[in-house]
């Protein structure tokens, strides 16, 4: 993703390690490498309550890209060695869909699939977008640009039973981001931070600033009408739009949240189908988060800082 700071990834839940290429990072920043660290421990599993009792480090290992913490103008090569894995807990999935998977889509596409966890499906695939991440919210950090998550209960929450799980919200802000971020039409700042946002596993919904709230309302009640700041700078006197207006920002603090789905697998039977189409009971095995929060906080950051830092970098090329 991305187009001049970009990332590619690699590796598989259960594989020897997850790991990235970034294109496109300026040479002469300083990174800290226990800020990186830090972030990747807020998305780090074993950590109790409502996460996978998966014992995990996740400690990053740089190898290309950086000396003496500076970087050099390079591809960042890095890996996150997989040391808790347990593939034998998945065995019994190997000719087995599970409902609301991507067991079958991903059988259907590449016509064989890693059924050990989800392979390239699992959320620990986003390990790879918290470094990125990382790295890019120490860019924007030099500018003015912080990024803040949370996450919010959502209304008529079921409750819920053993075994189970649960959907979540969360709410994202981008403070400090300049007016002129975003490309017209095709290039719009907001297209791209819902297409990077829909990329998370288990992302069902993307709305923002009002979002599909702006249904409640009249036009004249979610006008964003201009006003100028004791400093004479020209800004809104209310934020329904969320920071952008025309896919390009407007200088106030860009606004969205992100729906996450409950997580598909359940520690209860459920039933799902083989290769052959007969049905199958599957019973509960391995180690599963109840719900995507809060560990997909880091996640949601670091896709919105890598969105903004390549935009920042885009627009630089639109001035003389």
């Amino acid at each position: 993703m991305g187009n001049l700071f970009s990332l590619t990834s690699f590796g598989e839940s259960h594989g020897p390690a997850i790991g990235g290429v970034i294109d496109g990072m300026p040479a002469g920043v300083a990174i800290d490498l226990e800020q990186i660290q830090r972030e990747m421990a807020r998305r780090r599993p074993g950590q109790g309550g409502v996460t996978s009792s998966r014992m995990e480090s996740d400690e990053v290992e740089i190898l290309s890209g950086l000396k003496d913490g500076v970087t050099l103008g390079t591809p960042i090569g890095f890996i996150v060695r997989n040391h808790d894995q347990r593939p034998a807990d998945y065995d019994h999935l190997k000719d087995v869909y599970r409902p609301s998977h991507a067991d079958f889509t991903y059988q259907a596409k590449y016509g064989i699939r890693d059924h050990r966890g989800g392979g390239r499906a699992s959320a620990r695939e986003t390990l790879s977008r918290v470094v990125a991440g990382a790295i890019a919210k120490q860019v924007l950090a030099q500018v003015g640009i912080t990024i803040s998550s949370e996450s919010i209960t959502p209304e008529n929450q079921p409750p819920l039973t053993d075994g189970d799980t649960m959907g979540a919200l969360v709410r994202c802000t981008i403070h400090g981001v300049p007016a002129g971020l975003g490309e017209p039409v095709f290039g719009k700042l907001s297209s791209q931070l819902a297409e990077s946002m829909m990329s998370i596993p288990a992302a069902k919904g993307f709305d923002i600033g009002l979002g599909f709230d702006f249904l409640n309302v009249t036009g004249n009640t979610s006008l964003d009408n201009w006003t100028v700041d004791d400093d004479g700078n020209i800004t809104t006197s209310t934020n329904y739009s969320g920071g952008i207006q025309g896919g390009i920002s407007n200088g106030n603090d860009i606004c969205f949240r992100v729906a996450f789905k409950p997580i598909a697998t359940l520690m209860q039977p459920i039933t799902g189908i083989d290769k052959q189409g007969n049905a199958v009971v599957i019973e509960p095995h391995g180690r599963h988060d109840t719900c995507v929060a809060p560990r997909v906080l880091p996640v949601v950051e670091a896709m919105a800082a890598i969105v903004v830092l390549d935009n920042y970098l885009m627009n630089k090329a639109t001035h003389l």
